[in-house]
Order: C-alpha cells, then structure tokens, then sequence
C-alpha cells in the first residue's frame, strides 16, 4: 500500500478532525477546552491531562503564520501547559524546520498505519470461545475495561513520552465516544477480556487502540478485536483503515500480522515556553 501526501492529508484531517471533536466534548467538563483551525489541522485543548491536549495534522493546507503560532503558543500558555505538535513526515517539510527555530524540541516519535479495505473479503474466525461485539448498554463497563487494561501497557518497544492518570483516561475514553467512535468488547467464553474502538471519518476508519486485561493478553484478542472491527468498516463502505501505534510495540505487531502497513512517522515536537 502507497501512501502519498494527498492520502496522508486525508488521514491527518481526520486525525485532527477527532481531536476537535473530544475537545468540544471536553467543554462539559473543562471550561478553557478548545479546537481551533490552524494550517490546516487544529490546536487542541482538552484538560491540562489529557492526550487530546496537541496540535495536529499541521502542515497539509500551507504553513502557519509567526503570528498565528504566536497566539496558539500563547493559549496553551494561558492554560499552564507546553505545546505539542504531531508532525507528519508527508506535511510541508519547512514547518518541522520552522518550529525547531521556535524553540520545540523532538521528544518522540509515533507509526502511522493502514490496510486497504475490501467489503469482499471475509473476516478470519477467531480461536474458540472468543467473540467481539459492539456494544451499546455496557459502556461503563467497556470503559472499565479500557482503563484497566491501557493502564497496565504492553513493554514491547518504546515506551509512550506520555503518561495519563486512571481518572484522566477515563474522561478520555468517554469523549472518544462522544465524538462518535463505537465501542466493541471482546469476550471469551463469556468472561469481558478485552475493548477496542472504531470511528468512521468519510472513507477512512479510525482504530481506536485495542486493549486486552493482562491476564489474557497473547491469546489472540488483539488479532480479533482488529479482524471484526475491519469487517464492519469495510461494511460500511470505508476504504482504508488506520491505526496510531508506538513504534515496535506489541500493537504495530499485532496489526502488521492482520495486514497493516506502515504508510508515515509522526514527529512529536513539544515548546515549554511557561516561563
């Protein structure tokens, strides 16, 4: 699978277009929380700890203005906390020179990947006694779940630069919800081992990160959580599906193995500038 920049502009509009969304959900809870346009992308702000707090998708649509990085710097300011830009390796190579020259700083990197879509194909069975399904009348649940088993994280590859509190992934996982994605548990043999998420953007189907309790991880619910929510997107007529991960993590495996391929590398740059 070829991914070129104007793919790529895809993917990060929807990106950015999801961070919006759990931004504007945030308002219930998170007064100064905000979403503004910005080249292309928005700059973020969702509660001082959480991961919707970012800029992303920058670079796509020209390059920002001085004074325009000048006033989203000074907003994230106003709300004590750094700036943090998720950089595309396809976006307008000036801008990743243009804040080194601001002050950012390089802190890590993240894997962007993709898998071709095709309505046609039959999703794999999973082992026995393990079932994924969407849910509706189980959402505390489900974020239980989410919580419990994204706070116990897979130490495969790099470790995340960040690191959420159990209450701050809870909101999180809630005004992902609320900015349309569905939730899907996992079961085996009836007992709840696992949750994932998928949000449709137009042709393009997010993955939220699947998660699988400890106790049952390297049994294959990753694999099936990825294989049913593949199915229902290509269902719905999506084309591609994508999916964030750390890079040689347990969950780039996982998806490689179900047939996803690294399309680009996001860049995270962050400026403190709170003195």
């Amino acid at each position: 699978m070829f991914c070129d920049v104007e793919l790529a502009r895809e993917i990060e509009w929807a990106e950015s277009e999801l961070m919006a969304a759990c931004a504007d959900a945030a308002r219930a809870v998170e007064e100064d929380a905000f979403a503004r346009p910005v080249a292309g992308g928005f700059a973020t702000y969702a509660g001082a700890d959480s991961p919707f707090t970012k800029v992303s998708g920058l670079g796509f649509a020209g390059l920002p203005a001085p004074g325009e990085l000048d006033v989203l710097e000074a907003a994230y300011a106003e709300c004590d906390v750094p700036v943090q830009v998720e950089l595309a390796s396809l976006a307008r190579h000036e801008l990743g020179l243009a804040l080194s020259e601001r002050g950012y700083r390089l802190v890590s990197f993240e894997n962007v990947l993709g898998h071709q879509l095709d309505a046609g194909r039959r999703a794999p069975a999973p082992p026995p006694g393990l079932t994924v399904a969407e849910v509706s009348g189980e959402l505390e649940t489900w974020l239980s779940v989410m919580v419990e088993a994204s706070v116990a994280a897979d130490d495969q590859g790099l470790a995340s630069h960040e690191d959420f509190s159990t209450q701050a992934l809870a909101v999180a996982e809630a005004q992902l919800l609320e900015s349309g994605a569905r939730p899907y548990l996992a079961r085996l043999d009836g007992d709840i081992v696992g949750g994932g998420s998928l949000r449709v953007a137009g042709r393009v189907a997010q993955l939220g990160g699947a998660a699988t309790l400890p106790a049952y991880r390297r049994r294959g619910v990753q694999s099936a959580l990825i294989a049913r929510r593949l199915h229902v997107a290509a269902t719905a007529g999506c084309q591609i599906a994508v999916v964030t991960t750390q890079p040689g993590s347990k969950s780039q495996q996982n998806v490689q193995r179900a047939g996803f391929e690294l399309l680009y590398v996001r860049a995270v740059l962050v400026k403190d500038g709170l003195s």
